[in-house]
């Protein structure tokens, strides 16, 4: 039997087992009894010829030829409903939604107080998910129906995937106030630091992946220097918190080196090397594009983000 001649509802059985990997919490899912799932796998299995799943404990994990099904038998579902619901209407004020977005912690501190503020005038029953940006992986989690969209740095994506720059933003230098080193060097905020004396100072990297180069250090390596990386940090917020406390520190993005400033007793510097500025982009499933639950969510984020934008040409 070939898959175009499957009636759709063993096509939705294959699919909420692919996502549940139990026949009791798939019956759940379609509100069938359990049985019933279970017969429509069998029917499944005979007419795929493949056992699609074998049981391990409590769980049923699919065979590689039931993996291989999983993305594009979600993306065509996907789409077969799309079509089938209409374009439809989007009122926030009703909606009871969740959406998940990936990116950084410095949303956290950038995106998340603002949104929470709108959100709770113009859609207070929507919820947004803001969850940690694994690297690597943020084009799977889209492609995967594990995140709605995400913010990232600008990059080639594939043909399935839609984007658009949202901001760009300057690096700057963050130190403590009163930091002994550049207060020996007679700099005021808003200083160029010495490039000596930065190479020598120590600094603390974002990398989520614990990486001892990161942004910055290409333009060092063009002119033959490196700066001396101390320590590394997954997250903004826990660099500004240890630069407020000790002699070390860091390159941040501009917006949020001047919003934690006053918060934390920053003073801001500038690099000695020319930085190419950060370009943060939203990106989603092409799915997505035309939904209008999804088309204001990448309206209430564009708002939002966009003042942050320091008008660069790129």
């Amino acid at each position: 039997m070939n898959l175009l001649t499957f009636d759709l509802n063993l096509i939705r059985v294959l699919d909420a087992l692919l996502r549940e990997q139990s026949t009791v919490k798939a019956a759940e899912r379609l509100r069938l009894s359990q049985p019933a799932i279970s017969a429509a796998l069998k029917r499944l299995r005979q007419a795929l010829k493949d056992p699609l799943f074998v049981r391990q404990g409590q769980r049923l994990v699919p065979t590689d030829y039931a993996k291989s099904l999983d993305v594009p038998l979600r993306r065509h579902l996907d789409e077969l409903f799309d079509l089938l619901a209409g374009p439809g209407k989007f009122d926030p004020l009703d909606a009871d939604l969740s959406f998940k977005v990936a990116g950084s912690d410095f949303f956290a501190e950038m995106l998340m107080p603002s949104l929470a503020s709108s959100l709770s005038r113009e859609a207070p029953n929507i919820r947004i998910q803001l969850v940690e940006l694994l690297p690597h992986s943020h084009i799977e989690t889209l492609e995967n129906h594990e995140i709605d969209l995400a913010l990232i740095p600008m990059e080639s994506f594939p043909g399935w995937v839609d984007s658009i720059l949202v901001f760009s933003s300057r690096f700057v230098v963050i130190g403590r106030l009163g930091h002994l080193g550049l207060k020996q060097a007679g700099l005021k905020p808003g200083d160029t630091i010495p490039i000596d004396l930065y190479c020598d100072l120590g600094h603390v990297v974002f990398s989520p992946e614990g990486k001892l180069k990161a942004m910055g250090d290409a333009a060092l390596a063009r002119i033959g220097r490196a700066r001396r990386v101390v320590m590394t940090m997954p997250s903004f917020g826990g660099i500004c918190n240890t630069v407020s406390e000790s002699e070390l520190v860091a390159l941040l993005p501009e917006p949020l080196a001047l919003k934690m400033s006053s918060r934390l007793n920053l003073d801001i510097f500038s690099a000695p090397v020319r930085i190419e500025p950060a370009r943060i982009c939203m990106a989603w499933h092409k799915r997505n594009t035309g939904q209008p639950a999804h088309r204001w969510l990448r309206a209430q984020l564009t708002q939002v983000l966009a003042p942050l934008d320091a008008g660069l040409t790129l």
